[in-house]
């Protein structure tokens, strides 16, 4: 039989399927001016077994639906520079396996990519045709179609009763600490694997074809599925270069590291939130001691607070209640070359300020908080005191612009009530969860945990109990 009796025609769009990978049916878009063929793949990490270089990764593979995942495991065949439809390129992971069609079977190459924000799961490049079939690209489904019973026959098992969860890491530096503990109790009810993992205990491997993260223990944690990084100030350098490092292996990052890291700089976020035009305390920074007096004039003079660029928790914060304590203070940190910020001091708060929890961009909870007698800092680590409060709109809407302005996915969003309306004092991404779910009787941490399922387009009545929780059941 001649190579062109055997070469069938395909319309522009046909069903197809991967039987190496488990995954029975595909809707591909069939194109000839694309060389290399792609499939839809998210959660990649490239791992060693036997010496061999292999890539794990998540298909979607329904077109336009998030509700089935198949976890894929391959060989790494080469990784390449490809140049996508839109002009950009990227260097892919490529594998190779096997594709059904036409009831025929060969081996394809496939580049890994993700495609959530395309037309299709899959693209079929000439290479994979090559000498099997012809295109008509004016048809569609010229091999027949799938219905939309077959298709829930095939994949309703796989999006209705997955029991595997989500791999999940805590990179902290605290596991006894509340908000720590309650992330790890809130993941685990939802049938999620918790892992916790001491920032300090982290390191990496750079390398263009296999970037690793390694535990001290000997663990390589190429596998996680999401970090939620909560990097206290003294590791923010280390630990922001670790969920960096999580992001370039396609670790879903509960917050980025670019965005953490703008919002650890107290100067650099208020730069960027006054330029969005957001009200924020008058406030002065210097370098030189000369400049000391004017920056006192410039906040409206004493009383006055001063904050080191690196304090948090209400940590290096001094109320100076006369010029010449101002003076003092300013001068002494400067000597010892601390950077620090002046910022005018709002009397009528009257030592209040509001905690907004946000998550995904919306305000998922809200305090208020009272510092203690004697003491101007609301902070609840400073022995203030919360109280559940209603925010008004415009404090809701400042609250939203400044985490869409840091790029923040989950932040703690303090406002000050002034004569003049709200002000935004600063965002924090780390924020505490037991002041807010004690006062508001809120399960925050299951509601950032909730984030991460959307995220990865994990939906809540697909996760299963723990084994914990399953032998409870049980019992």
């Amino acid at each position: 039989m001649s190579d062109q009796t055997e070469k069938f025609i395909v319309g522009a769009q046909e069903w197809c399927a991967l039987p190496q990978l488990d995954v029975p049916v595909l809707k591909a878009r069939v194109d000839s001016g694309a060389r290399t063929s792609a499939i839809h793949a998210f959660n990649i990490h490239p791992f060693t077994r036997n010496s061999t270089l292999w890539v794990r990764f998540d298909i979607h593979p329904l077109q336009k639906s998030r509700r089935a995942i198949v976890r894929c495991e391959a060989p790494v065949t080469d990784r390449r520079i490809i140049k996508s439809s839109n002009g950009s390129s990227e260097k892919r992971f490529v594998i190779t396996t096997a594709l059904t069609l036409n009831g025929q079977t060969w081996d394809i190459e496939l580049s890994l990519a993700n495609r959530d924000t395309m037309g299709f799961r899959m693209l079929l490049g000439r290479e994979a045709m090559s000498g099997r079939m012809l295109v008509d690209s004016a048809d569609n489904f010229t091999l027949g179609c799938i219905t939309d019973e077959e298709i829930e026959l095939l994949y309703g098992n796989i999006a209705n009763n997955r029991s595997d969860g989500l791999k999940i890491g805590i990179l902290a530096s605290d596991p006894k600490l509340y908000s720590n503990r309650r992330l790890m109790e809130a993941g685990e009810k939802r049938g999620h694997d918790m892992q916790f993992f001491n920032i300090r205990h982290c390191y990496m491997k750079l390398d263009a074809d296999c970037p690793e993260v390694h535990y001290r223990d000997g663990r390589i944690l190429n596998d996680l599925d999401a970090i939620i990084p909560r990097i206290r100030p003294s590791m923010t350098f280390y630990g922001c270069a670790i969920t960096r490092h999580f992001e370039s292996l396609g670790t879903f990052t509960c917050n980025s590291a670019d965005a953490i890291t703008r919002s650890r700089d107290k100067l650099y976020s208020l730069q960027l939130l006054q330029k969005r035009g957001l009200d924020i305390p008058i406030t002065g920074y210097a370098n030189s001691p000369s400049d000391t007096e004017n920056l006192i004039d410039m906040v409206g003079g004493a009383p006055l607070i001063v904050k080191l660029l690196e304090g948090t928790q209400g940590r290096g914060v001094v109320l100076a209640e006369t010029t010449k304590a101002a003076e003092s203070v300013i001068n002494a940190m400067k000597s010892l070359h601390a950077n620090l910020l002046v910022q005018e001091y709002i009397k009528e708060a009257e030592g209040k300020d509001l905690r907004c929890f946000m998550i995904d961009g919306k305000v998922a909870a809200a305090i208020q908080r009272h510092a203690a007698d004697g003491e101007f800092r609301a902070n609840l680590h400073q022995g203030g005191r919360a109280e559940l409060t209603k925010i008004t709109q415009e404090e809701k809407q400042l609250a939203i612009k400044a985490v869409r302005t840091l790029d923040l996915n989950v932040a703690g969003v303090d406002i000050i009530r002034s004569e003049r309306g709200p002000l935004l004092l600063e965002v924090n991404s780390s924020p505490g969860l037991e002041g807010i779910e004690a006062a508001t009787g809120k399960d925050v941490a299951s509601l950032m945990i909730e984030s991460i399922e959307r995220k990865m387009g994990v939906c809540r009545n697909q996760i299963a109990a723990s084994p914990r929780q399953a032998t409870a059941a049980a019992g």
